[in-house]
């Protein structure tokens, strides 16, 4: 059997890889103004999910060292537990984020 591809297979697959390539394009020059504010509001979305959870660890870490005293800072233990949780739950956005422009990319 011949491996060759056929010419008309071929410049059908040539038209459609123009046609994707075209599409970017357009959707690139739609969202040309967008993509400040986009990533501006991605950093504020990333900075609140990690900052929320560390203030509320705060705030219970300095309820547990006046409820229960002693060797062990609990604002300290609970401020590290609200960074970690914050750091997973920024990770968490960026990955959805990632995901939903490799899936418009793929189209």
């Amino acid at each position: 059997m011949n491996n060759k591809e056929n010419p008309k297979d071929i410049k059908q697959s040539f038209i459609e890889k123009i046609k994707r390539k075209e599409k970017r394009k357009l959707r690139a020059q739609r969202k040309k103004g967008q993509a400040i504010w986009f990533g501006l509001g991605l950093f504020g979305v990333i900075g609140w999910s990690v900052m929320v959870p560390t203030l509320i660890g705060i705030a219970f870490g300095i309820w547990a060292d006046r409820r229960w005293p002693g060797s062990i800072s609990w604002t300290l233990t609970f401020l590290f537990a609200g960074i970690i949780l914050g750091c997973l739950n920024a990770w968490y956005w960026v990955e959805k984020e990632r995901k939903e422009i490799e899936e418009e990319n793929k189209e």
